[in-house]
């Protein structure tokens, strides 16, 4: 735009300004909608993070072959956890139904979310990544075919492999945390302790120093409204929010063990 305008001084004067600025914003327009940099809304990035999030989660579902209880389950409850009624469940229903499809192409609604989130939305992004992983992780372990899934996914988000590989560490240690913290399994303190590291993201060797900047950077990047404003379906809160009381409860159990 500032080049439209200079050449509209050069041109004719005042008129020439504004109508070179007026030129310079069209190009600036087209050049950051060819690049994929175009601005989009709020409700537009949260339409396409709702719509990916069910899809994507579909496909996990369906490509070893059939959707078990647990995997239907889990999809059910995440639209409880999210209040799902009427037109908005059946959204979420069918948008799940379309990713069973063995012919579906991922990037039909992967391509519309990047460019929805932009590159500067990281956390959003980090955060669907985490969602779709324990949806993988339901009945406990990651298949080759929901690997292959999640890698394609990853790829068309413009995800790293050392990205996806600390996040799926912690989401692995979130899920076993989580089924003892909360009473679903067996395991002694010494694994639950080891998977509160997890959480966290920390070795247990880490000093005290390091704990509580991991502790305020996964409270920060899991902050409900920051995530909101990233693109985060405004339904999806509670899912931030159960996440940020894992880590405040991981964290919690980390620092009596210290005392």
């Amino acid at each position: 735009m500032v080049l439209g305008g200079l050449i509209g001084i050069a041109s004719g004067g005042f008129v020439g300004l504004v109508f070179g600025a007026y030129i310079g914003y069209q190009i600036d327009k087209v050049l950051r909608s060819s690049s994929g940099g175009e601005q989009w809304t709020q409700a537009a990035a949260q339409g396409a993070f709702f719509d990916a999030t069910f899809a994507v989660m579909g496909k996990l579902a369906k490509v070893d072959g059939r959707v078990t209880q647990a995997e239907i389950q889990y999809a059910e409850s995440t639209m409880a956890r999210m209040q799902l009624q009427g037109t908005k469940r059946q959204r979420a229903i069918d948008f799940f139904t379309m990713g069973k499809q063995p012919d579906y192409n991922m990037a039909e609604v992967l391509e519309p979310l990047r460019r929805a989130l932009g590159r500067d939305n990281t956390h959003a992004r980090m955060m669907f990544v985490e969602i779709q992983l324990a949806a993988a992780l339901v009945d406990g372990h990651f298949s080759p075919d929901e690997g292959l899934v999640l890698t394609e996914m990853c790829q068309l988000l413009g995800v790293t492999q050392r990205e996806f590989d600390a996040v799926s560490a912690r989401i692995a240690a979130e899920h076993s945390f989580h089924q003892q913290h909360f009473g679903q399994g067996t395991q002694t303190h010494a694994q639950e302790l080891e998977h509160a590291y997890g959480v966290l993201g920390v070795s247990a060797e880490c000093d005290n120093k390091t704990l509580k900047k991991a502790y305020r950077r996964l409270m920060s990047e899991h902050h409900p409204d920051k995530l909101v404003a990233q693109g985060l379906p405004d339904e999806m809160m509670q899912l931030a929010k159960e996440k940020t009381q894992e880590i405040q409860a991981a964290y919690d159990i980390v620092k009596r063990a210290r005392k």
